[in-house]
């Protein structure tokens, strides 16, 4: 590893190309208002074509909204000496919006290095960026070092991942089941802290509740014409949040927070008017549940709960499940975790720390084929807020840990 370590610090210049050349690409979901990630994997398969990999295409997902009609999935594989098993550096490609450009102190999607030369910003450079370009070059690394690895190295540049994968993972297992072998490992570098010591083995089960509360809406002089659907909804969301923390009240030291979550956050716009009650109103809940809790239990008590509502307010309560993410755990004692764990203790001279996260990742996807997926980074863990930013000397230390992953893996 030493004389790879050097050469690996000598990538600084590129790795800080590669951010600024995806950064000025926003990767913006149609669905939140952007074009797609065409621009940025084009950019992406001219530098890829530079590594002599041994197969290198696309699963392109069709999307008439975004650029090109497309959403790109960009496969890569560079085999090693056994040509049945690979392991899988995942990342992808889009980015969420800017946000409040007031907040930021640089411009977002033109990358800025800092004073010290080593911190950058801009939108994407930790989400997702640093994975993908901590991918790239830990290929380079291997495919210029002369021997094959001992199995093989295989880089997922995807797209969708903000918005729930319909077009970038779950449409390349669908449409390729046969890329996820019986034998594969996975790492997805969409997770971390500065240390680099976290291992993520475990998410939470993610449902997000949409809620629509039906009343009479009338003018707000004469209330007792109508039935104030704002007023009934307000009460349902203090009631969901107290009972359903109060119901769904385990701890869990491998998870931080240590309990699951049940979050008030959209909510849709209500009636133009100050002088209107209105007649429906319509707000959602981000639950982050332990797996110990089924779906079926967290929709009953709702359902108890909003029957509650119903009664007291006289209003209609809907409730639908939008987005349902459910997993189960990478056994602590998996292969991958043992390399990903010495890799740590090797490289950055402390212990590595197994977690458990309420984020969603690839690696959910993954696990629930079965098959074993990781998630750690040296990162601040800063993304979709104002000012996100990373360190280059981040990249690098993922970059020394990956080629040490993949060399002593079995």
């Amino acid at each position: 590893m030493e004389s790879t370590i050097k050469k690996i610090n000598t990538l600084k210049g590129y790795a800080l190309e590669l951010q600024k050349n995806m950064t000025c690409r926003p990767a913006i979901s149609p669905a939140l208002g952007g074009k797609g990630e065409y621009q940025k994997a084009l950019y992406l398969e001219s530098e890829l074509n530079k590594i002599k990999f041994d197969e290198l295409f696309h699963v392109d997902a069709p999307d008439t909204k975004a650029e090109g009609n497309i959403r790109p999935n960009i496969i890569a594989k560079y085999y090693g000496e056994n040509k049945n098993k690979t392991l899988w550096l995942m990342a992808h490609m889009d980015v969420v919006a800017a946000g409040d450009l007031s907040l930021w102190k640089t411009n977002p999607f033109e990358l800025t290095l800092d004073k010290d030369k080593d911190t950058i910003y801009g939108r994407g450079v930790e989400d997702n960026q640093q994975a993908i370009v901590a991918a790239l070059l830990t290929a380079k690394i291997i495919t210029e070092s002369g021997k094959r690895p001992p199995i093989n190295l295989g880089l997922m540049l995807l797209s969708d991942e903000e918005v729930g994968n319909e077009n970038g993972l779950l449409y390349v297992i669908k449409q390729r089941p046969d890329l996820f072998g019986k034998d594969d490992l996975f790492i997805v570098q969409d997770c971390g802290d500065p240390e680099g010591r976290e291992i993520e083995i475990a998410e939470k089960n993610i449902f997000w509740f949409k809620f629509t509360v039906t009343g009479k809406q009338c003018h707000a002089s004469i209330p007792d014409h109508g039935i104030n659907a704002f007023e009934a909804s307000s009460n349902l969301a203090v009631r969901l949040t107290k009972g359903l923390r109060e119901k769904f009240n385990k701890i869990d030291p491998l998870f931080s927070p240590n309990v699951s979550t049940f979050e008030l956050t959209k909510r849709e716009g209500g009636v133009p008017n100050v002088n209107i009650i209105p007649g429906s109103d319509v707000f959602y809940m981000d639950c982050r549940v332990f797996a110990d809790y089924s779906k079926e239990d967290l929709v009953e008590e709702i359902e108890r709960i909003a029957d509650t509502v119903e009664n007291e307010f006289k209003v209609k309560v809907e409730q639908e499940i939008v987005v349902n993410v459910a997993s189960t755990p990478t056994p602590k004692d998996s292969p991958l975790v043992k390399a990903y764990a010495d890799a740590v203790k090797e490289l950055y001279k402390v212990d590595a720390k197994i977690i458990g996260v309420g984020g969603g990742t690839f690696a959910a996807d993954i696990r629930n084929l079965g098959l074993p997926a990781v998630v750690g980074s040296k990162m601040y863990s800063n993304p979709h807020g104002p000012n996100e930013r990373t360190r280059l000397s981040f990249v690098l230390d993922d970059i020394k840990l990956l080629v040490y992953v993949i060399t002593h893996l079995k």
